[in-house]
């Protein structure tokens, strides 16, 4: 009971988090299996790609993991029997069910099934990701509520980081096969969320070493990206043996296991430190009696009304913490959500149309598999790093986060003009340009929503605002960049090569994303006095 005790704790909670985040971003493989999906079920590439819709839809559509989290949660602070748990459950359910029945379909155990059936369970695969990463995310802010965005960087960054992951999987363990890979992303992801699920809780105790170790997890983060873009780098650039994949797999599996190492040794400490032995007299900042009501210190009648429930909703404990449908009655979920659509959408339109743009370009197969590989590596730097700076800006300076999305969509507009204008190499440096910066929406996102609308229904509200990601998406994808590529391409006897096939369609998207980083500033603008306060409260808690 004593070791159940030990491992029931938010840091092994992250830990597991960490794991099940690693192997939870099924859907940004598709390109492993949809050439075996189009051949064996004899689609064209117009069906192929309404497939791909209702991937991407199920992928970005969470509105329910946040209601299931949110129904579960509060009663599991009365019975033990309930809690993140059971959204973990709901989603290996869901994973198991579509992908065994895509597997079953690739490998011909079934009948081709119609194709309304298989774009249901390719939602149904990948809608089990929002469950997942709910669970996990909105877990970890809870646990870590001081450092929101850390914790949210680090999770997003891993699921970011998912993809590249499941590749390697793929390249030592399938033979080439996508049929085997799809039968492993069946089993796998839903045997060890099964297995693993019940360790994810929620753990409110606080630490004064909190960031010690979460700095731990995120150097060890940076180190897994760095392993893993040296591996794709090389992998891409030479023809490796099934040895040596097998040994740069078993160092990554390595890494992968030294979380829980980290978690251990920080509830070690956390032990030691709350033993009655460590609050001696040599310890007086950690006997410092606190005042009763240090925590309530900020006088909230100086606040305009609608800054009042704004502050209120910023503490996880406000009884006016607002659920998703006040939020949709305030101006901040939609600046919130129009910036989503604006930076979010115009990202994804990138990298779902990059082997494209690569091939208009001039750009050699090697060189596009490359730069396409890696973007998950830019990805991951921006969920990460956007999480892990917005808390130092926070915290240190008191720049509020929406600052900081302003800036990074700013950077987006750049990055989209880098690609517009065709130059050698830019498209290299465009995609890293472009693709930090839309990682960076998706830790910056959820955490200016739990800040912003409470903890109570933040799974709930941040997932809603989640569908500015397929919206947009679908509006620069085929809307504009599709549109002009056709245009152009029905003038060359239906291609196109050349700078002038995409030029006009960044630069609309480079204008889109500065838009979005204007609405970006005018949520910093109407948000920037809650934020000052919270930080005052914060210190104040903490003296």
């Amino acid at each position: 009971m004593e070791v159940i005790g030990f491992m029931t704790n938010k840091w092994v909670a992250t830990a597991i988090g960490i794991w099940i985040q690693c192997i939870c971003g099924a859907s940004y493989t598709f390109s492993i299996y949809s050439s075996a999906l189009k051949s064996t079920q004899g689609y064209d590439q117009s069906t192929l790609d309404t497939v791909s819709v209702f991937k991407d839809i199920g992928a970005n559509a969470g509105v329910i993991s946040g209601f299931l989290y949110s129904a579960v949660t509060p009663a599991a602070r009365r019975r033990s029997s309930l809690g993140p748990w059971v959204v973990h459950a709901a989603g290996a359910i869901q994973c198991f069910l579509g992908y065994i029945f895509i597997w079953a379909a690739v490998s011909g155990l079934i009948d081709r099934p119609p194709v309304p059936a298989m774009c249901f369970f390719m939602f149904l695969a990948a809608h089990a990701q929002t469950f997942f990463n709910t669970a996990n995310v909105v877990t970890g802010v809870h646990n870590f509520a001081h450092h929101s965005g850390t914790i949210v960087g680090i999770m997003k960054g891993y699921l970011g980081l998912s993809g590249a992951l499941l590749i390697q999987v793929y390249n030592t363990a399938c033979n080439g096969e996508p049929s085997n890979f799809l039968l492993m992303l069946a089993v796998f992801p839903t045997l060890l969320s099964i297995m693993f699920m019940w360790f994810v809780r929620i753990d409110r105790t606080e630490s004064r070493n909190e960031m010690k170790h979460l700095n731990s997890l995120s150097a060890l983060a940076v180190i897994v990206a760095f392993y893993v873009m040296v591996v794709i780098i090389f992998n891409n650039t030479f023809s490796l043996s099934s040895w040596t994949r097998f040994v740069t797999f078993s160092i990554l599996l390595v890494l992968l296991v030294a979380p829980l190492g980290i978690a251990i040794n920080a509830q070690r400490e956390d032990l030691r430190m709350s033993s009655p032995s460590f609050f001696t007299e040599e310890n007086p900042v950690l006997n410092k009696p606190k005042s009763a009501n240090a925590e309530d210190s900020v006088e909230y009648h100086e606040l305009p009304s609608d800054e009042l429930q704004t502050m209120a909703a910023a503490n996880s404990r406000a009884p006016r913490a607002m659920n998703v449908l006040e939020a949709l009655r305030t101006l901040n979920f939609w600046l919130l959500f129009v910036a989503m659509v604006c930076g979010m959408g115009s990202g994804l339109a990138t990298i779902n149309n990059m082997s494209q743009l690569g091939q208009s370009l001039g750009y050699t197969a090697t060189e596009t598999k490359t730069f396409v590989s890696l973007w998950s590596i830019w990805n991951f730097l921006g969920r990460f790093g956007a999480g892990y700076t917005s808390d130092f800006l926070l915290h240190s300076y008191g720049w509020a986060r929406p600052l900081l999305m302003a800036i990074t969509l700013l950077i987006m507009s750049g990055g989209h003009i880098v690609i517009a204008s065709g130059f050698s190499g830019n498209l290299y440096v465009g995609s890293i340009l472009v693709g930090i910066c839309y990682g960076s929406q998706w830790s910056l996102m959820p955490t200016i929503t739990s800040e912003i609308f409470g903890l109570e229904h933040m799974g709930t509200i941040f997932n809603t605002i989640a569908i500015a990601s397929p919206l947009g998406s679908y509006i620069f994808s085929v809307r504009v960049i599709g549109y002009i590529y056709d245009r152009e391409a029905a003038e060359k006897h239906g291609s196109c090569s050349g700078t002038h096939c995409f030029v006009v369609s960044f630069l609309v998207m480079a204008i889109v994303a500065f838009l979005g980083s204007l609405v970006a500033a005018a949520l910093f603008f109407r948000t920037r006095r809650f934020y000052r306060l919270a930080l005052q409260r914060r210190v104040e808690r903490l003296s």
